[in-house]
C-alpha cells in the first residue's frame, strides 16, 4: 500500500544530530529502508521535516521505520495511505 510518513524533528536532537554529523546518516538509512518513490526536506510548524511517499507491504513495517525517528531524532510521525491519480481513478471506477 502506497503510505506518505510524514516526520517533524525534535529541535533540540536535530541541532545534536547535525552538529555530530549524525543527521545525514539517518536520512541515508530512512531512504534505504523506505526506497520511497519521494523524498522531501522542509520545514513544518517551524521544525525541520521530512516527507516520504513509498510502498508499504505490511504494518507490521511501522516499528523498524519509525522507532529511528522517534529514538534518534525525537521525531512526531504520522503515516497516512495516500493515492496517486492512477489510484484514485481506480477507486472511482469501483463505486
Amino acid at each position: 500500500m502506497r503510505v506518505m510518513l510524514h516526520a517533524r524533528l525534535d529541535t533540540r536532537l536535530g541541532n545534536e544530530a547535525i552538529e555530530n554529523g549524525t543527521m545525514p546518516q539517518a536520512m541515508q538509512a530512512l531512504m534505504e529502508r523506505l526506497k520511497p518513490e519521494a523524498a522531501y526536506f522542509s520545514p513544518s510548524e517551524g521544525k525541520r521535516s521530512c516527507t516520504f511517499v513509498f510502498d508499504m507491504q505490511d504494518s507490521s513495517q511501522i516499528p523498524a521505520i519509525v522507532e529511528p525517528l522517534f529514538t534518534a531524532l525525537g521525531a512526531d510521525v504520522e503515516i497516512v495511505p495516500v493515492m496517486n491519480m492512477d489510484d484514485l481513478r481506480k477507486g472511482l471506477a469501483a463505486l
